[in-house]
């Protein structure tokens, strides 16, 4: 499998992927996080990080939401090897779906419906919907390919060769499909590094469709 053949390396390849940006790994895992931190440091339902990888975004999801009970799902057994086994021991990190609960009051997915087949993809947010508590929640972050560095980084990256980019349109059309209520949409990840000190400004930009990355977060109604 793929993933499995750049476990090992996976940080070091993403971050020179990004290197542009003049940031690491760990700036975009962590900037999700406190994205997601506005559910309150008292949150304390059931999340799950599918398609975590190695765990970089888990940790962070932990560090601001550490009442929640985190789980974790990749299709790569080598990327679950090296997940922090202090997150492994507080909640399941698996490869099997078939073990993940159905009472999510969280479900995110992060970077990962791009390399899903796009007839495959309606099908994959209707399972994760079937996963969510009444009133829960499904957070998708994908690339922007409307933002020309985030093409670039993406034509960089050497597990994104067969990445087809969603448009925003498209992710929330997915989730309204499977009768998921839109909550948010929100364009993220405007200024690199060097422009660190603008940074405080971001979240008035949200409605800009420039950002680097965006989220849409739709909510299954009890």
């Amino acid at each position: 499998m793929r993933f499995d053949d750049v476990a090992a390396d996976y940080k070091q390849l993403v971050d020179q992927a990004v290197g542009i940006s003049g940031e690491e790994t760990e700036y975009f895992a962590e900037y999700k996080a406190r994205y997601l931190s506005r559910l309150g440091p008292d949150f304390s339902g059931r999340v799950l990080d599918f398609g975590c990888g190695v765990g970089m975004l888990s940790g962070r999801l932990k560090a601001h939401l550490p009442e929640a009970r985190l789980d974790g799902f990749d299709v790569s057994d080598r990327s679950l090897e090296r997940v922090d086994p202090r997150l492994r021991a507080q909640g399941m990190f698996t490869s099997d779906a078939g073990a993940l609960g159905h009472d999510y009051a969280l479900i995110v997915v992060a970077n990962v419906l791009h390399h899903v087949p796009p007839p495959e993809r309606s099908g994959l947010i209707c399972q994760l919907r079937d996963r969510l508590a009444p009133t829960g929640r499904l957070a998708i972050f994908e690339h922007n390919p409307a933002n020309p560095l985030t093409r670039l980084v993406v034509e960089r990256c050497v597990f994104d060769h067969d990445a087809i980019l969603l448009p925003p349109a498209e992710t929330a059309a997915h989730q309204a499909e499977v009768g998921l209520r839109l909550v948010r949409r929100d364009y993220i990840v405007f200024l690199p590094r060097f422009l660190a000190w603008l940074r405080f400004c971001e979240p008035w930009l949200a409605w800009l469709p420039l950002g680097a990355q965006y989220v849409i977060v739709g909510t299954r109604d009890a």
